[in-house]
Order: structure tokens, then sequence, then C-alpha cells
């Protein structure tokens, strides 16, 4: 399993287009990547519209309904959540969800899953937040239920906060569903992802890819795990524009604290950003998203272009 080049959908609010015809826009957006050389869509696990994005009452779909309407839709792309929050699912209960999205996608599910962090949404739905150290203890015990569950193997736990018991999880389609860890911290999430999973998504400024980058292999290195083994990728923020004046008229969007994560320009200047900046830090793969107009028919085929030849 490996993500080369992910389209992720973290927007649903498209000027003009009304709610019965907001799923055909992602659907859409799904297709043309599909088309157009990306290997994976990959959808938020938010209940709330994210700060940088837009408003917290803006449009957010669930995302794994999400996903299993887009399976129907789609033949060969991945599916992903980038990442799911842990603390909003029990742990066999996501096991059997996947695993079923993997089924009716004929093998084409990815479980991304990461502590969670956005404490208004807890907080509103009613979703137990906890300290940041009672996060990735759930986190790690839920791996050790679900990592056994997506292999066909019963999963018993008898945890502080999750409890299992041989817990089974048929029919399967594969062997197992790959595990994608999504975060930043060095001394939990990465030693995670060497323990559990088969992919890992870094999230911080770019800045510091590379040392992020050589932490991770030193936390596989730790346990006697090849580093090659644990496929990397980074989410890149596109403010791409048909030309320089439109790309600049994006970015001006973004809030300045999160412009240290965006790259704006046309697709090609973008696609010559992410090989200086993403690439030569030593990341495996990118994924994108155009949260401002990628809902334009033909924006992610002409990004797919010129990002597809960085990751042949």
């Amino acid at each position: 399993m490996s993500i080369k080049l992910g389209y992720q959908i973290p927007n649903f609010t498209y000027p003009g287009i009304e709610v019965e015809n907001l799923f055909d826009t992602v659907v859409a957006q799904a297709r043309e990547a599909e088309a157009n050389g990306f290997d994976t869509v990959l959808v938020m696990d938010h209940l709330y519209q994210l700060p940088g994005i837009g408003p917290a009452e803006n449009a957010m779909l669930e995302a794994y309904t999400t996903l299993g309407a887009l399976a129907s839709a789609t033949s060969t792309i991945q599916l992903s959540t980038l990442v799911t929050g842990n603390t909003y699912r029990n742990p066999a209960l996501l096991a059997k969800t996947v695993t079923t999205l993997d089924v009716v996608s004929k093998g084409r599910a990815i479980l991304g899953i990461g502590a969670g962090w956005f404490e208004l949404e807890h907080d509103a739905y009613g979703f137990e937040f906890g300290t940041f150290g009672q996060r990735f203890e759930r986190l790690e015990e839920a791996l050790q239920i679900i990592t056994p569950m997506l292999k066909g193997e019963p999963a018993s736990l008898d945890g502080k906060w999750y409890t299992a018991r041989s817990a089974m999880n048929n029919p399967r389609l594969r062997p197992s569903v790959p595990v994608m860890l999504g975060g930043s911290g060095e001394q939990k999430t990465f030693r995670l992802a060497a323990r559990f999973a088969d992919h890992m998504n870094i999230i911080c400024d770019v800045d510091d890819l590379a040392r992020k980058v050589s932490v991770l292999r030193e936390r596989c290195e730790e346990i006697g795990r090849d580093p090659a083994t644990l496929a990397t990728s980074f989410l890149v923020m596109g403010m791409v524009g048909e030309n320089e004046q439109e790309a600049k008229q994006l970015g001006e969007t973004i809030p300045e604290d999160r412009r240290n994560r965006a790259f704006i320009g046309t697709p090609e200047r973008v696609a010559d950003q992410i090989q200086e900046r993403v690439l030569s830090a030593g990341i495996d793969g990118i994924t994108i998203n155009l949260i401002r107009n990628g809902h334009r028919p033909g924006v992610v085929a002409s990004v797919g272009a010129a990002l597809k030849p960085l990751v042949k």
C-alpha cells in the first residue's frame, strides 16, 4: 500500500451549489482525480468545518458514509480518511466499518487514524476529549484491537479505555486493510506508527519536514523495523490558479498561521515547489487539497497532470 498522489476533499461548501447537488460535486471531484493520476481520495473525519478553511457551521459530511458512497461512484482509486479521529468511535466498530468499506470498494480501503484534536466537536457532540496524554493512551489501546481485527484475528483487550472479548470481523476481502497514522508527534505518534502502521502522513510545517522524516526513521530503527517499510506522505494545501494573479488572490484567503503549509501558484509552479521543499525532504508521496476551487471542473485534472510526473 502506498499513497503516491492523493486528493483530499476537506470542503463541502461550494458557491452556487445547493445541498441536493452537493454530493454530485464531491463525486465529480473523485472521478476527476481517478482519471488524472491520483491514486487515493481522502476526506476529513470531522463534524464541523475547521478553522482556516471556513466557519464551523459550514457543510461537513460524515466521513465513512461519504467514502462508502464514493466506493460505488469510482472503480480504482483508494479511499481513506485523513484521518479518523479515534475518540469518535469504538475501535472494534471502526475495524468493522473500514473492513466493510474494503468489501464494498473491492479492496480499496485504507484506515487512516489519529488521536483526535478538535475540542469543539467533542464538546458539542458529547464525546469525551480528555487530556493530550489520555488521547494517546486511547489510540494505543485502539490499535491493539483494530490491527488484529483487520487481519481476521479475534481481538481481546482488557484496557484502561477499551475492552474487547474475542471480537471477530467477517467478512473480509484482503488479508488486511492498510493502516495509516496521521500526526506530527515524535515521541508518541511516530512510535505508534513504527509499531502498527503501513503508512505515515506527517503533519508539520514544511520547514520541519526533513527533520521529522529523520526522526520517524529513528523510531523504526529503535524497534528493529526497516524504515523503508513505512511509507510516508505529506498534506499540501494547494492555492492553485490558472495564472499567478488568481493564485495570489486565493492565497490571500488563507490565515497567516496556515500559510507555511500552503503552496501558491499555477499547477506547474506548485509542482516545482513541492519537488523542492517536500519530496527533497525524503517524503514518498503527496496529498493535496484544493479547498477554494477543487470543485471547479478541470482544476483537479490540471493539478494531477502537473504532479503525477513527480511521483512515478
